[in-house]
């Protein structure tokens, strides 16, 4: 008899991030094409990605619902929406509820941003509490240079340090930070509510790379987030920018979607029907 297969009510999204050079209307065209359940919205310099209205109408017309918003606080992004980094969150909460979108991911401050760092749990905390809106605060990493370490991130890069209410797990950071990805997803918890798939072969860069091509436990991950019933969502959020052509984008982008369905499953337990 074949063994029964178990899928939890996760969704899986396609971060508008993963068509970069490209801009958000392409993501939007790309996750219906393949299948994803979703997107997250990168925030970004691209106007779209910064006009809920026009995100709507691009995800009214694709069928294709936004399930996150990431707030814009890359260091390119710092004068995107505001250069107050609480009005970027607000405005990104209020993007998440207008759209529908069930999460907000934030990083950490830079550690240069000395008041809003001193602010920033307690501040998240207060935010949260306004809000159904899950403010995910996602992993970081430490910056290297040759032999050289700067911490660029406060209160610290691993997130798991301070108490916030909801994660957000990036497994490129972990690689990055050369972390143990499921030690760090053990201590998140339940409070892992948000992934971003991708790899990393632990080179000290963001690698991004598809899920499989690194060295991170991908696979591992989502196995044991399916046997618990993992309802959050699942993001591949993947560099495609050395991608020769739009086909070979799309490729590595269906093969990411379709390595996070075959291994986002458990076996069900015995006397399932």
């Amino acid at each position: 008899m074949a063994e029964l297969v178990r899928i939890p009510d996760a969704k899986i999204a396609l971060s508008t991030a993963s068509v970069y050079p490209e801009p958000t209307a392409t993501a939007f065209e790309t996750a219906a094409r393949l299948g994803y359940d979703g997107v997250e919205i990168m925030v970004w310099t691209d106007p779209v990605s910064q006009d809920i209205d026009a995100l709507r109408r691009l995800s009214d017309y694709h069928e294709v619902p936004v399930l996150a918003v990431h707030a814009p606080c890359l260091l390119i992004t710092q004068r995107v929406w505001s250069k107050d980094p609480w009005e970027k969150l607000q405005r990104a909460r209020s993007a998440a509820e207008r759209l529908g979108a069930s999460t907000v991911v934030v990083h950490p401050p830079f550690r240069w941003q000395r008041t809003y760092a001193k602010d920033f749990v307690d501040g998240i905390w207060r935010m949260a509490n306004e809000t159904d809106v899950r403010f995910a605060v996602e992993n970081m990493y430490p910056w290297r240079y040759r032999d050289r370490e700067m911490l660029a991130y406060a209160p610290d890069w691993d997130v798991t340090e301070q108490d916030y209410r909801h994660f957000t797990i990036d497994l490129s950071h972990t690689a990055t930070a050369r972390n143990d990805a499921l030690d760090m997803a053990a201590r998140m918890g339940e409070r892992l509510t948000h992934v971003h798939l991708a790899d990393g072969s632990g080179s000290g860069k963001d690698e991004h790379l598809v899920p499989g091509r690194g060295k991170q436990p991908c696979a591992e991950l989502l196995e044991r987030l399916a046997a618990t019933g993992f309802d959050g969502n699942v993001v591949v959020e993947v560099n495609t920018r050395r991608a020769m052509s739009a086909a070979e984008r799309e490729a590595d982008l269906a093969e990411a979607l379709a390595f996070t369905r075959l291994n986002l499953a458990t076996a069900a337990p015995r006397g399932t029907r």
